[in-house]
């Protein structure tokens, strides 16, 4: 475990930074993505308020005073998982992730962007394979679907 990770708090979602996640949201997906979201900032507050918030647990992770990634999901998907460009690589990701993994159903699907390689190495990494690859028809990008699935024990 790094010292970052060791230094890194989780905590349930708190409201009151909402823009602030939004923010490290947009330039997480800009940078894993390499397009820029032409989605206003109060647009995309709104979607994570009213579509985000109420469907899933989010999970704030600082180090410090510093909201450095975040998570929503439920015990059957991982919604949205973002690490500041500034932390990406530290292990912070892959601590939320196995979080989602401790808590989901045994199972867990989500989706990312084929583009975004990294995010593809990253969740191939913990254990997920692709069940599918589609087109996303808003972003105009091809994208995977992965899914994971707890092992049993042996025993």
């Amino acid at each position: 475990m790094t010292r970052l990770q060791a230094a890194v708090q989780v905590a349930e979602f708190d409201p009151a930074v909402t823009d602030e996640l939004v923010r490290l949201w947009r330039a997480s997906f800009e940078f894993g993505v390499g397009i820029t979201d032409p989605h206003p900032i109060d647009e995309q507050v709104h979607h994570f308020r009213t579509q985000v918030v109420p469907h899933n647990r989010v999970r704030l992770a600082w180090a410090g005073s510093e909201l450095v990634a975040f998570m929503a999901s439920t015990p059957r998907t991982v919604t949205l998982l973002h690490v500041a460009v500034a932390h990406v690589r530290r292990g912070i990701g892959s601590t939320l992730l196995r979080l989602a993994q401790q808590e989901s159903s045994g199972t867990l699907s989500l989706f990312t962007f084929a583009r975004n390689e990294r995010a593809c190495r990253f969740y191939e990494r913990h254990g997920f394979t692709v069940a599918a690859r589609g087109f996303e028809p808003f972003w105009q990008l091809d994208d995977v679907q992965y899914v994971w699935a707890r092992q049993p024990e042996a025993g």
